[in-house]
């Protein structure tokens, strides 16, 4: 039997790329009804992240030309990773396999034959992966590839040069919707709920249209999500440090004994400064990156929903979705 498919695709001020992309993603998903692949039942679901622009009239516009075409409407912006959550949560009752995917046609569409491929050869997770980063900036290769290593040097458990580009079976989301927590970076949690997986390379393309919403700023603001919300290392390192910190504070204090009873004491204001100004910082840093966490248990205990439709191009039965994740 042939599994119903349904590609999601998180949408965020997306007015000038989507009608662009759009008709490749439908292009994709008929060649893969046509080779037999996948059932007609399957759909492609746009998530308006509560765009400012024009995209949730495009979608809307799209669903009445193909039914193919559905769409789902949160009721502000919630981030890309709230995004592809709703999506995927929605589309987990209905459909055998999805594949979340953004919508700049940045991402080969042609991994996904591959990927279907490795789903009917028994995988329930399938990666796609950048086979490298030729068309990067230095910085942006450097500084992403490095990001990759410190997450594994953590202890989260993320696929190298993996973003969130990946084929999920139902069964695995519904198990995966049992993870309740409200801070998500779904590229680690994925890998911690288990199952046979595999990896997909391909090359990523240029921005077809439009402009990236995704500046730097958001970008070391996912890096850090990720890092906190997946490990403790910073704390266990913080401890560490003040151990490491307080032997060498013991030893000056030996020190300076041993040198005053020697005479040879001297008054120096500026080492004394340089001490107290290191330690100071230190311990701001150790009280920042205490707060993180801290602040991440705040947003967890008051157990907000990590996402509210407002809207949908189609009516959906109750039964057939669950909204209360």
């Amino acid at each position: 039997m042939r599994p119903i498919l349904y590609i999601v695709i998180p949408c965020y001020n997306e007015e000038k790329v989507l009608p662009v992309t759009a008709p490749m993603f439908m292009d994709k998903l008929t060649a893969l009804c046509t080779d037999g692949k996948i059932s007609d039942e399957s759909r492609i679901m746009f998530v308006d992240d509560g765009s400012k622009d024009g995209t949730w009239d495009i979608i809307t516009e799209l669903s009445k030309q193909d039914e193919h075409f559905i769409g789902i409407r949160q009721s502000r912006n919630r981030g890309h990773q709230n995004a592809v959550l709703a999506g995927l949560m929605e589309a987990k009752s209905v459909c055998d396999i999805t594949i979340s995917i953004d919508c700049d046609g940045q991402d080969d569409i042609d991994a996904m034959d591959k990927m279907v491929e490795e789903y009917q050869n028994g995988c329930e997770i399938v990666y796609g992966v950048r086979h490298n980063r030729d068309s990067d900036t230095f910085f942006k290769r450097f500084s992403a590839e490095s990001y990759y290593r410190l997450l594994k040097l953590m202890g989260v458990e993320a696929v190298f040069n993996h973003a969130d580009y990946r084929l999920v079976s139902s069964r695995v989301l519904n198990e995966f919707s049992n993870f309740s927590e409200v801070n998500i970076f779904l590229r680690g949690l994925f890998p911690l709920v288990g199952f046979k997986s595999t990896s997909v390379y391909y090359e990523r393309h240029e921005r077809l249209a439009g402009e990236s919403h995704y500046p730097l700023i958001k970008m070391l603001a996912l890096a850090f999500e990720g890092i906190t919300s997946l490990s403790v290392k910073p704390i266990h390192l913080i401890t560490g440090m003040g151990c490491f910190i307080a032997f060498l504070s013991f030893v000056g204090v030996i020190w300076s004994v041993v040198v005053s009873f020697m005479g040879q004491a001297v008054v120096g204001w500026s080492s004394m400064t340089c001490i107290i100004c290191f330690i100071g910082g230190i311990q701001l840093i150790c009280l920042g990156i205490l707060g993180e966490y801290i602040g991440k248990i705040y947003m967890e205990v008051k157990r907000r929903p990590r996402y509210i439709i407002s809207e949908r191009t189609e009516e959906l039965t109750s039964d057939q979705f669950n909204h209360s994740d």
